[in-house]
Order: structure tokens, then sequence, then C-alpha cells
């Protein structure tokens, strides 16, 4: 493997190299030349870069784990870029769950890895790892979760990878990578009332569809960034795996600084794309155009407006995890519905995406709010998303879920139907109890 490459002029009549020269970088394609010590890198190049951070969870670091203690490693290169997060079945949902976490919980014992989430502490872990201020610009992380490509949304490059990967990480200090090509998406406009960044991402998939952007890089550009909430940014770079991206990243400004305050003390450098920096194409959404949406059965790409599944029974709604748990996914949720009780027929669980959220809710009344409506509040956890735990599906049952895949039997029996949504969709489909739109709501 190589640590990255110059490029060289090559006269195609003669073959001859001509002077070296830089070529033209991305985002996410700077942030890689910096941790493989090259001068540049370009789509294609193999190279081994340095980790800042290498994160698992009760899921996939178990697997990380034996596959280091298989293979006689017996140390990590630096406990304190580690972080090990019980979320998916935590707490534990049954005896195979406790086994997983008293694992990680062994090893981060022994390896002095302190950033170990588990009991009270814990969080979603593609909320817990920004709030508490693991990520940074221009900072490389990999974690053993495939919507680690959250981390975008601070001007990082993160991406998600196998177990195996993450005990080469957590063992080197280093991984990998095949330098990804990239697609520019040029924001524009103001959004209308009742949409936001899940609209954004679940419209994007809808266009190029589920592998549109198989193994690259998305960067977001454009003059309607400055308006995007940091949450709506997490829940953009969130579910560009389900288009098949390596990464997201967002430019860093002043929203991004305003969220780092105070979290990040340690000194970055954010990346910018040099002026001829190569894409593969450039795709322009106006947000004032956008239209509050869901992604129906059984892909994220099978998008369409709210309208068209009008009156389409529902048996249950989630509103949180790690796509659209934040504060202002609950306060949206709240002001839809707020006046209103969830339908008699119709089961909601709200879900708080780390003890901080859960606590701001508190403090706000949003979670007096959800329960006097009928809904059930449950700890931080990815429960119902992947059909672990807290909202299982029975045969036949439909939901509207502000998490990120609707696969067949994602979150349940295989006969189940799961409809992707922004928090005021599924808020107002709770309180309707059948799927319709926030206006008709509020």
């Amino acid at each position: 493997l190589r640590r990255g490459t110059a490029r060289k002029t090559v006269d195609p009549a003669t073959g001859q190299k001509g002077e070296l020269r830089t070529m033209g970088m991305t985002m996410t394609q700077k942030i890689f030349a910096r941790h493989c010590g090259a001068e540049s890198v370009a789509a294609g190049d193999l190279i081994n870069a340095r980790l800042d951070l290498v994160m698992g969870s009760d899921v996939t670091a178990p697997i990380a784990i034996q596959a280091m203690e298989t293979h006689g490693l017996d140390r990590v290169f630096n406990p304190e870029k580690i972080v090990l997060v019980m979320d998916h079945f935590a707490p534990n949902k049954d005896i195979q769950a406790a086994r997983n976490c008293a694992t990680c919980r062994a090893f981060a014992q022994k390896h002095g890895i302190k950033n170990f989430y588990d009991g009270g502490r814990m969080g979603i872990e593609h909320a817990l790892l920004p709030e508490q201020g693991f990520i940074a610009p221009g900072e490389l992380i990999i974690g053993a979760d495939s919507h680690t490509c959250t981390y975008g949304a601070l001007g990082a490059f993160s991406t998600g990878i196998g177990s195996t990967d993450m005990a080469g990480g957590m063992y080197a200090g280093e991984s990998w990578f095949k330098v990804p090509k990239a697609i520019r998406v040029e924001l524009t406009g103001k959004f209308p009332e009742f949409v936001g960044g899940k609209d954004v991402i679940l419209t994007l998939i809808g266009m190029i569809g589920v592998d549109g952007a198989r193994y690259m890089s998305i960067e977001f550009t454009g003059d309607a960034i400055a308006d995007i909430s940091i949450d709506d940014r997490f829940a953009i770079c969130n579910m560009v795996i389900e288009a098949g991206a390596k990464n997201a990243i967002f430019p860093v400004d002043a929203v991004t600084l305003e969220y780092l305050q105070g979290r990040v003390d340690r000194p970055f450098a954010p990346a910018e794309p040099d002026s001829d920096a190569v894409y593969e194409q450039t795709i322009r959404m106006d947000l004032s155009k956008l239209k509050p949406v869901v992604a129906a059965p059984h892909l994220p790409s099978n998008v369409k407006p709210v309208e068209e599944y009008a009156g389409l029974p529902v048996d249950q709604v989630i509103i949180g995890c790690c796509t659209n748990g934040h504060i202002t996914d609950l306060r949206q949720a709240a002001q839809i519905m707020r006046g209103h009780r969830v339908a008699e027929r119709v089961r909601c669980t709200i879900i708080p995406a780390t003890p901080t959220i859960y606590l701001q809710a508190m403090e706000e009344g949003l979670l007096e709010l959800f329960v006097r409506a009928g809904a059930t509040v449950s700890m931080p956890t990815c429960g119902p998303c992947n059909g672990g735990h807290v909202g299982v599906l029975a045969d036949g049952e439909r939901c509207v879920s502000t998490t990120n895949r609707n696969f067949v039997g994602r979150m349940g029996a295989k006969t189940s139907e799961v409809y992707l949504a922004s928090p005021a969709v599924a808020a107002a489909c709770a309180v309707a109890g059948v799927i319709v739109t926030p206006e008709e709501v509020k």
C-alpha cells in the first residue's frame, strides 16, 4: 500500500513524464493526504492512513476483540483514542447481549480504555461521540458501524468498517483506504415549514438510488448551509451510507464552530476543497422546493411525498435513534404533538439519543408533553432501529420511524413495514393514526 502519491504529467505521444504537480483535492482527499503523509492523493489511490479515533459498539466490538485474541494482538495503539459504546442491545435485552457487554467491559479494563460508555453514561454512539467532543474537523475516524459517516457533519472524515478492520485499527492506529471519488451536492434556498435535514437526505437518496454514490464521498456546499442546523447536518450525513457512499462531509462554518465550543479544546485543521477539485457530478438542490417525504418499504430510495401514502393506517411510531434523536428533533415532534394525543391504536416511542439530550428535553418539559400525549419515553438505545428491543414489530404491522433503514424485517417480522420519515411527519402520524402531513395535524 502506498502512503499517497503526487502526480506527474505524461505526454500521451511519447509517454515521457513531466514536472511534478499537485492535483486539486476535495475535502476528503485533503484529510487523507494529511493522515498518510502525502503531498496529495487522488481517487483510486490505496493508502495507509493514521487514525484519530476508533469506535465500536456492544454488537461489533466483541468480534473485533475476538479477532485480536486470535491473532495475538495484546495491546492497543492508544487507549485514549478508542471509544466503546454499549448502545445496540443495551440495557441488555437477553443473556447474549449481557455477555457481549461483559466482553467489552473486560477488554476496556484490561487495556485502560476510559472511554467506555455503559449504564447511565450510555448514549447512541453517533450522537454521543460528537456531543462528548471526540470529533473535530479534519480528523479521521473509523467505527464498526455503518452510520459512522454521521461525523462528517463536523468536517471530519468518518466511515464505517468491519469488526476485523476495527481490530487492526485498535492495534496499529492506522488503516488502509481506497481514496474515493466525490459527488458535490450544492444546497440553495431555505426550508419550508416542517421540512428539514431528513427530507434532504431522503430526497437525495430517492434521486440517485441506493448505489448512486457507491464508494464515493458526498461533499455538501452552497449558500443554504449557513441556515442548516448542526442536528440536521448530522441527520443528512448519517444516511449517506444508504446511497452507498463511503462518507459525507460538510464545510466548517460558524454553525460548526458554535457546536464545537466547549466540547473540543484540542487544535484542529478544517479542510477546504481546492477550486479545481474533481467531482464525478454536481447535484443542485433548492431547499425551498422540498416537501415532507417518506421512504416506503423496503428501500430508503423508495421516496415519495407524504401525500401519496396519506390515509395508510399506522400501528407504531418511533421518534429518535441516531438519525433523529437530537434535541431539535424532539422539539419538532413536540411542536406537532402539543395539544394532541397519540391515536388510540398507535404505539409511539420517543428515544432521546443521549443522557444529555434526555435531561435537556426533561428541563424543557418535552418529556412530560410526550407522556401526557400517550407516548412512551425510552432510555437512549438503538433498540428498535434494527429490531433489537423496545418496539419490535409483529407480522403485518406498519411503523413510521425516524430511523435510517426500512429493509425487509429490519424492525421485526418479515411481513412488517417501515416508512422512514422526519420527526414532524412521524409525530403527525402518531396523532392521526394514519400517514398524514404535518400541516394536517398542526
